[in-house]
């Protein structure tokens, strides 16, 4: 089980630190004006800065024992962690699969698993909305915007 404070905590600090990603970052492309005006690092950075402050404000609403819903002593149960873990870790695998089976195969293989497995879908119609997925991003990707999504080491291996 985990405590709504931890959950609150862990959150405050992976946005801060998202957002102090994002200051330095935006440091990189300029801040401020030049003569073109508002140079291109200079709405990130305050995009940033308002990430870092909310995440201080959850940080301190997090650690100050008042009676806020973060005093909730449980926030996330047994069944409700396997319920998240349940959509977790197949998109997990599915970012994982991509450099060995592409982007059309482990999209194909993901919405077939998220639908079959757990069985909110018959075997057919899952099968055919994986098919349909895949198509769809080749035909959208490929075709339409002339971009390249990745073919993974199976196709290079196979020579496609």
């Amino acid at each position: 089980m985990i405590s709504r404070r931890a959950l609150e905590l862990a959150t405050a600090v992976l946005t801060g630190g998202f957002g102090v990603v994002v200051v330095v970052s935006s440091f990189d492309n300029g801040i401020g004006w030049s003569t073109a005006g508002v140079d291109a690092g200079t709405f990130p950075f305050l995009t940033g800065i308002i990430i870092v402050l909310g995440s201080l404000y959850n940080l301190v609403r997090g650690v100050l024992p008042a009676a806020t819903p973060a005093s909730v002593p449980i926030a996330i149960t047994p069944l409700e962690l396997r319920r998240l873990a349940g959509l977790f870790v197949p998109a997990a695998i599915f970012v994982a699969a991509i450099p060995l089976l592409g982007m059309y195969l482990a999209s194909a293989l993901y919405v077939f698993a998220v639908l079959a497995v757990p069985r909110h879908q018959s075997v057919p119609v899952a099968l055919a909305t994986a098919i349909a997925t895949a198509l769809a991003l080749y035909v959208v990707f490929e075709r339409m915007f002339q971009v390249t999504l990745p073919h993974g080491a199976l196709a290079a291996a196979l020579g496609f």
